[in-house]
């Protein structure tokens, strides 16, 4: 019982924190949404129709969606870091709770602030032309939170073994911005280089986003832009394994590490 209400104190204590940074929570959004209007808006008609009634603010806005939702659940590790440094955390590991208790509290926190971003950006589907039924929104709902929850434990997992905020935003950005650029955001995964489709196919986020993409733009729309992993075409379902299977053991090895260290 002390478990679960560490694993709620520290969700909640998160979601407090996110919902009085008012800097974070517009500059969460304005962000995607730029690159939505730059690259959506402004490259459609150069790069015309991408498949039978898909130009690229279609095909783009799906990919900003899984965009904002890594990036949201990829940085939640830096409220741990940010503990550590001014003592929090210590304060915390003494307490009755387990420190699987508050490695799964940080990640679920985590999610759900990434989830949150991800409902929002939602909200800007009719501005650029794409049709999101009650159905899909429903089903958008646990998939993006699945993806949420497997990126947030990775980035639990990071901060769990930096000491700095400093170091954080080095190891974030050299790991988070090609993992981006490499899930398939920007550009079809089809017809790639041998080398950057080897590199998209090891990326977790492909999968994620590819997921995403699918039920945005539907089944018969998606064949044009179909993830193919060792000659199979990835469904839906494919695509939510991998990621499933991912999150699973950064969650434990993020447990794991927490119940290594000396903090």
């Amino acid at each position: 019982m002390n478990n679960l209400r560490g694993i709620y104190t520290i969700w909640y204590r998160d979601l407090l924190r996110f919902r009085r940074d008012k800097v974070r929570m517009v500059g969460s959004i304005t962000f995607p949404l730029l690159f939505l209007v730059v690259f959506g808006s402004g490259l459609s008609g150069t790069m015309g129709m991408l498949a039978p009634g898909v130009n690229f603010s279609k095909f783009i806005f799906p990919g900003i969606v899984g965009m904002t939702v890594l990036m949201t659940s990829f940085t939640a590790g830096v409220s741990v870091v940010w503990d550590r440094e001014f003592g929090f955390l210590k304060e915390v590991l003494v307490a009755p709770i387990s420190r699987v208790a508050v490695a799964a509290g940080k990640t679920l926190g985590g999610a759900t602030i990434a989830l949150i971003q991800g409902i929002v950006m939602l909200l800007f589907a009719p501005i650029f032309g794409v049709s999101l039924p009650p159905g899909i929104v429903l089903k958008l709902l646990p998939v993006m939170f699945l993806v949420a929850s497997a990126l947030s434990a990775m980035g639990i997992l990071l901060a769990s073994r930096i000491k700095s905020m400093e170091a954080h935003q080095v190891v974030m950005q050299f790991l988070m911005f090609p993992m981006i650029f490499l899930s398939g955001v920007f550009f079809p995964v089809g017809n790639l280089p041998s080398w950057m489709s080897v590199l998209v196919k090891i990326n977790p986020a492909t999968y994620g986003v590819d997921s995403i993409r699918q039920l945005v733009l539907g089944p018969q729309l998606t064949t044009s832009f179909s993830l193919n992993v060792l000659g199979h075409t990835m469904s839906i379902v494919d695509d939510l394994m991998v990621v499933a299977a991912f999150g699973v053991v950064m969650a434990v090895l993020a447990m794991w590490s927490f119940n290594i260290q000396e903090y």
